[in-house]
């Protein structure tokens, strides 16, 4: 098998100074390429028996051809090589900083999709499969592709036992309780958590790794506040741009930070079980 200096050459026609890697990506390892003219790419390389780097790929194009969220330009595509445009920027928010990602979630979020709640095809949220058959009804695509789907492959990777997927499938029934149906779906970005964006002065220069499809944008804002990436900033900026409805720091912010708990769950067990427990005892579950 090629190298992988020898794999990037015959893409980009140029043999790379250096390879080094860089941290994160759930899919696959991942390295910052100096050219001869040293200027840098990113790639991503998928060793895997079954490579899934191509749906990053078309993940980041759609946003690019769709949006003006800022993304790494695709230069590469295949499902074991992934080439992008590198981004220079650092997972660090200043106030001017937080009030800029506002501005840029709030103009993607008001990006609809006329066939309802999923999307065009599957995709992934670290690494994982994220199914996103189209559906009319926002409650039930959150209660059977989200809370439902990854409680279930949770369990049958043995990371959550059977007796709490059945506690989160009566808490599912009850959705309707606590959420409404939004007046029409919003493009997400999926995945918005503090290394996901970078940042330079005051700006935000990428959001990286998407995990996209079109939902109620509250999943979103909710996502952003779980492991404290955004604060207060953030959300003044953002709601004199699109007001969000009463209750939900108080109720459906947790609700939807569920689903991020199940993926992690899924992918590491231990503490985060105890947080699925933990939520689901607070709505009496």
């Amino acid at each position: 098998m090629p190298s992988l200096h020898d794999q990037i050459a015959a893409v980009i026609g140029a043999m790379p100074l250096s390879i080094e890697p860089l941290s994160g990506g759930c899919v696959g390892e991942v390295y910052r390429v100096t050219l001869a003219d040293h200027g840098s790419l990113v790639a991503k390389v998928d060793r895997s028996a079954q490579p899934r780097l191509a749906c990053e790929g078309r993940m980041l194009s759609y946003l690019a051809e769709h949006s003006r969220l800022p993304v790494p330009a695709v230069l590469h595509s295949s499902a074991s090589l992934l080439l992008m445009e590198y981004l220079d920027g650092e997972s660090h928010f200043s106030g001017a900083a937080q009030r800029h990602a506002a501005e840029l979630l709030a103009e993607l979020h008001d990006i609809s999709a006329p066939r309802g709640f999923g999307f065009e095809e599957d995709t992934l949220i670290g690494g994982l499969h994220q199914p996103n058959p189209w559906a009319a009804s926002w409650i039930e695509f959150f209660r059977d592709q989200r809370l439902m789907y990854m409680g279930g492959v949770a369990v049958e990777a043995g990371r959550m036992p059977h007796t709490l997927l059945g506690r989160l499938e009566r808490f599912a029934a009850r959705l309707d309780e606590w959420l409404e149906e939004p007046a029409r779906p919003s493009l997400i970005h999926g995945d918005v958590w503090t290394t996901n964006v970078l940042a330079r002065s005051g700006r935000i220069t990428g959001f990286i790794d998407p995990a996209i499809y079109y939902a109620h944008a509250e999943i979103e804002l909710a996502f952003t506040t779980l492991f404290g990436t955004f604060d207060e900033d953030f959300f003044r900026r953002y709601e004199e741009l699109r007001p969000i409805a009463p209750g939900f720091m108080e109720v459906r912010r947790d609700i939807y930070n569920l689903y991020p708990l199940l993926v992690h769950v899924r992918l590491f067990g231990g503490g985060y079980v105890a947080s699925v427990d933990s939520l689901l005892r607070r709505f009496g579950c």
